[in-house]
């Protein structure tokens, strides 16, 4: 019985682990691929937009730092945050607006919600351990 306990709790480990490189892959797949933006369509876009998508790409690259050093859960919250505010925007610039979304910005978009969704789940396992005194995230 102890050693299937055991064996459970090396395996949460590891699914903790990988929910880390989940989050940081994701928003870096996001960044790169927003950057690619920009020389794809840099003729067609105005400046701004285009300092829109460098400073958002490249905050993207930079949010895996603190993902896998595991800093503070602020970072979580506020890598959350952007990324609900980049999708928020995305939905009233492209489909509010009646435009056709490519499969592109559409693979960004699900990219971003599973950074989302494996940061809430960082967050909530640690929030979960300091209840928890034996259990560490």
């Amino acid at each position: 019985m102890i050693s299937i306990i055991h064996r459970l709790f090396q395996n949460q480990t590891l699914t903790h682990k990988v929910i880390f490189y989940v989050a940081a892959a994701s928003t870096f797949i996001a960044g790169v691929l927003h950057l690619a933006i920009i020389p794809m369509f840099f003729t067609l876009m105005p400046m701004n937009v285009t300092v829109f998508f460098l400073v958002s790409g490249a905050s993207q690259l930079f949010w895996m730092i603190p993902v896998l050093k595991r800093w503070s859960n602020l970072w979580y919250y506020v890598g959350i945050g952007g990324t609900v505010v980049l999708i928020v925007l995305f939905v009233i610039a492209v489909p509010g607006r009646g435009l056709p979304v490519s499969e592109l910005e559409l693979t960004i978009e699900l990219i971003q919600i599973v950074f989302i969704i494996s940061s809430i789940m960082i967050v909530r396992g640690r929030t979960t351990a300091k209840m928890v005194p034996d259990r560490k995230f």
